[in-house]
């Protein structure tokens, strides 16, 4: 990939007035030239240590007391329930309950020390899955246009590949937190770069994605006819929103690609996996959706985002995600140890080793986390409640070292010690990894140049 550096363009009178309310955003001339080039669809490119992104994102929250950031030493009101259990990192011991993670976690980097100010789902998960602060904290916050776009859909804006595979696949469901929750689709770029959605379970013994199988109604011969098919395809934008102004022309097009491939198909045909494998990552929806998102990357897709929400399979959210205040019943240390553990610890170093084993995980950034973390003392429930201030995320492949363990959050794990990264920071470094320069400028709904990463590249964690 070219990594010379790139001449800018000059700055039209045009461009000028386009952006000129930029000096409000605290944008820089440079960035102003830039919006330039973008317009142009040029945008400056660096060598990819990452070819693919998993995204392993856990709706609601999981706790990282009582998982990646275990305090020994702390009182049991902090410490929580659980006892410690070594690691293939030396010296770092884990929540118990997840045996087989810790023995991966000599392939992965864990940032300790991620921060921000979101206290409530829908805002706390839109800042996760962009990268861009949300400007209030509010629950109510909808999945609205001029929102910045998923993480998927800047790649799919920037280094989408014209080989007939989605650049963005998203499953196995929506999030939905009373409404959808945002930051999961293209927002301000359109509906040309959302994901495709997939909501079948991949853990059914029938799984065929719904999305890439015709209405009886519509024959193949009648595959060109852009009245059917935008009828077939509204149900992938009601699900995102149910904002009627999509770039249908787009969706259009994809769609015809996606149901003609048979390369598309078969990434998504799991029963090509052998059995023995299919039962370590575990036959839940989200371990099938881990293995599904190996099988995706493997045949090209850039960007998965696999869901672990509270709604996987139609199931309740005791057995799905990771918010659990202990308020109806719902107390944090069974279903840990009963749902969110066992799943992860079957999905995750399986996916982690797989990936490995195929000579995959070098050029495949996994990450794992969660809007945020978990209050550090027990609250009355002998639970957990929401904890922005400091948590963990996990890293592996994709150019980040192995075995590395990035800053310390303090004893009882409520603030970053040392080397505090924002997610604005995890954004910038993820762009990076996958060749995009994260100072690249896109121009958002109002035509406004924004960076598509508001961070800086977190260079310790890269190998």
């Amino acid at each position: 990939m070219n990594t010379a550096s790139q001449t800018l363009p000059t700055l039209s009178r045009r461009a000028a007035l386009s952006i000129g309310g930029a000096g409000l955003l605290g944008l820089t001339q440079d960035q102003c030239v830039r919006a330039e080039s973008v317009r142009a669809d040029s945008v400056s490119r660096r060598v990819a240590r990452a070819k693919s992104v998993i995204f392993l994102f856990q709706f609601g929250g999981p706790s990282h007391l009582d998982t990646l950031d275990y305090k020994p030493d702390a009182p049991r009101e902090i410490r929580g329930q659980f006892d410690p259990i070594e690691t293939t990192i030396p010296g770092h011991r884990i929540g118990a309950h997840t045996p087989r993670l810790a023995q991966v976690l000599a392939k992965t980097t864990l940032v300790h020390t991620l921060h921000h100010g979101m206290k409530n789902h829908n805002p706390a998960s839109y800042y996760a899955l962009t990268g861009h602060a949300p400007l209030v904290d509010d629950i109510r916050m909808p999945p609205a246009d001029d929102l910045f776009p998923a993480y998927g859909s800047i790649v799919d804006r920037f280094a989408r590949e014209d080989s007939g595979i989605p650049t963005f696949v998203g499953l196995p469901h929506i999030i939905r937190d009373g409404s959808v929750t945002p930051g999961q689709r293209g927002h301000f770029l359109g509906g040309g770069h959302d994901p495709l959605v997939v909501t079948g379970d991949p853990s059914a013994a029938d799984f065929h994605p719904p999305e890439l199988v015709l209405p009886q109604e519509v024959s193949p011969s009648r595959l060109q006819s852009r009245r059917a098919m935008l009828r077939w395809f509204d149900t992938q934008s009601r699900m995102l929103d149910s904002s009627p102004a999509r770039s249908v022309d787009a969706l259009y097009d994809r769609a015809c690609d996606l149901i003609s491939s048979t390369r598309v198909r078969e990434a998504f045909d799991l029963s090509q996996e052998a059995p023995a494998l299919r039962e370590a990552y575990g036959r839940s929806s989200y371990g099938q959706s881990c293995l599904l998102a190996r099988r995706l990357v493997e045949a090209g897709v850039k960007f998965v985002n696999v869901y672990f929400s509270n709604n996987i399979g139609g199931q309740s959210l005791s057995s799905g995600g990771w918010d659990t205040h202990g308020f109806n019943q719902t107390f944090m240390y069974p279903i840990l140890k009963q749902w969110q553990l066992p799943l992860t610890d079957l999905a995750v170093p399986t996916l982690i080793d797989d990936l490995d084993s195929r000579g995959l995980l070098d050029e495949t950034l996994v990450v794992w986390m969660g809007e945020f973390g978990r209050t550090p003392k027990l609250n009355g429930q002998a639970s957990r409640d929401h904890w922005p201030h400091c948590y963990t995320a996990l890293l592996a492949g994709g150019g980040v070292k192995r075995g590395y363990r990035h800053g310390r959050s303090d004893h009882q794990g409520a603030y970053p010690a040392d080397k505090p990264v924002r997610l604005d920071d995890l954004s910038a470094t993820v762009f990076s990894l996958l060749g995009l320069d994260p100072h690249a400028i896109v121009p958002d709904k109002l035509n406004r140049p924004v960076p598509i990463a508001a961070g800086d590249v977190v260079s310790e964690i890269i190998s």
